[in-house]
């Protein structure tokens, strides 16, 4: 994907004063009718428990936020608060609804549903069996990894399925809030899936953003050009990789 920049006009004194024109460096600047797409992902979910089920929802575990996620969420709201915001969109998740809640009562907006942002639903490993899988290093876990396929788990919506959906959500929203910036609040695997498709990396090149994270995305007729990724000096300012202590 092509970075669309709106270059600096040129500054100086005319060619007949016999000096050289300068050309500064430009920042980038979203074309007209782009979409400005906030990406968070949702806070941190409640424990999943070895043999403990999460509530579902049209197949989906379906867990609340933790004690933490909703303080995550609180720094999430805070954070974008003084922003220029035009609209929320959450998914059918309540993990996603929970975290948006700070954020749009703050700014007297009520979050709309996008249900094609929704995560991956990873049929016969949903919820507590999934992290098993993986902190047991099953080997069809590390198989799933090296070959980044979530569709080696049994039932798992397939790859092309969850990639196209997640596409049409977002030409959905960009569609909807030309010159506009919206916030979705959605999941780890669609993150991941959106920041691949615009960068045309490996699948899970972006898999891994952090609980209430930012990543930042410009939709236009063309592109989607990424901005940030994995945005949380709301919740720790240092550069680091471990977990902000926010109580």
């Amino acid at each position: 994907m092509s970075h669309a920049v709106e270059p600096s006009s040129p500054i100086g004194t005319s060619e007949a004063s016999g000096s050289p024109r300068r050309f500064p460096q430009g920042r980038f600047t979203a074309p007209a009718g782009a979409c400005e797409l906030l990406l968070v992902r949702h806070g941190q979910s409640e424990d999943a428990v070895e043999g403990q089920d999460f509530v579902r929802f049209e197949g989906h575990a379906d867990p609340p936020l933790s004690e933490l996620g909703r303080a995550q969420a609180r720094r999430l709201g805070e954070r974008l608060a003084t922003e220029r915001i035009d609209a929320v969109y959450v998914t059918t998740l309540r993990r996603t609804v929970e975290t948006a809640a700070p954020l749009a009562a703050t700014l007297g907006i009520t979050p709309e549903v996008e249900g094609d942002l929704r995560e991956i639903f990873l049929g016969e490993w949903e919820g507590w069996v999934f992290e098993q899988k993986f902190v047991d290093r099953d080997p069809l876990a590390q198989q799933m990894v090296r070959e980044q396929r979530w569709d080696l788990a049994p039932g798992c919506e397939p790859v092309q399925a969850f990639a196209g959906r997640v596409r049409r959500g977002i030409e959905r929203i960009a569609g909807r809030h030309r010159d506009q910036r919206v916030v979705a609040v959605t999941h780890g695997g669609t993150i991941g899936e959106v920041l691949a498709q615009a960068s045309s990396s490996e699948p899970w090149a972006f898999v891994g953003a952090d609980n209430a994270s930012i990543s930042h995305l410009v939709v236009t007729e063309h592109n989607w050009v990424i901005r940030r990724f994995n945005d949380t000096t709301h919740l720790d300012p240092r550069l680091t990789v471990q977990a902000a202590p926010l109580i």
